[in-house]
């Protein structure tokens, strides 16, 4: 019986940037059940965001890759996430655009539903 399991954005951040070889460790063996089939990742909204955040100001890694990394990583078999198609066109607007991750995903969200903000750059996105 598979399980699902919730990883929290240090797994996330430890397998990505390789920085501390112990947690990498760590968080390459649970990928490798994922990619093994053995397990499935459930990616939460909120851990992504905090992932975009963390690399984006703390690691200054740049929008476009951020946006690359993390979508190659959601669209990996065994990774589930909750509005699969609104994250990723969160991440490609966030790519492209000077957004808050957040307000990326608000954007995206536009396409099906009304959003009300007071944001000049989130109602510039959502108009276009």
């Amino acid at each position: 019986m598979k399980s699902i399991k919730i990883v929290d954005a240090n797994v996330i951040l430890r397998y990505l940037l390789e920085d501390d070889e112990q947690l990498f460790e760590k968080a390459k063996s649970i990928f490798d059940e994922v990619l093994n089939l053995k397990v499935e990742i459930l990616l939460k909204e909120f851990v992504i965001a905090e992932v975009v955040y963390v690399l984006e100001k703390f690691y200054k890694v740049d929008r476009k890759e951020i946006s690359q990394t993390l979508r190659n990583l959601i669209t990996l078999r065994g990774i589930k996430t909750e509005n699969k198609n609104f994250i990723l066109k969160a991440l490609d607007i966030y790519g492209h655009k000077n957004l808050d991750f957040v307000d990326c995903i608000l954007c995206a969200m536009s396409e099906q539903y009304y959003i009300e903000t007071f944001d000049k750059k989130l109602n510039k996105c959502i108009k276009k």
